[in-house]
């Protein structure tokens, strides 16, 4: 079977029309870009809000990396 069409550990990522893995390869994504769409991607179907404070937390480090000539700091209480 294609790797593609099989999942270790859940089955999260199948339930999806691409897996998250192939769309960003195919378009190239770097890894903070890959960790957004996988982890908003799977945030209903595996660790909620979770996920989505780990996108955000990813989203962070991409903006610091960036732009780090930028004032702009965000704060957000992640054990909330």
């Amino acid at each position: 079977m294609s790797a593609l069409k099989t999942q270790v550990g859940g089955d999260h990522y199948k339930k999806l029309k691409i897996q998250p893995f192939e769309f960003c390869f195919v378009n190239k994504f770097n890894n903070g870009q890959s960790s957004v769409i996988r982890y908003v991607s799977r945030y209903n179907n595996k660790n909620g809000k979770q996920d989505l404070l780990k996108a955000i937390h990813v989203l962070h480090m991409m903006i610091e990396l960036e732009y780090p000539e930028s004032d702009d700091q965000i704060e957000i209480d992640f054990d909330k």
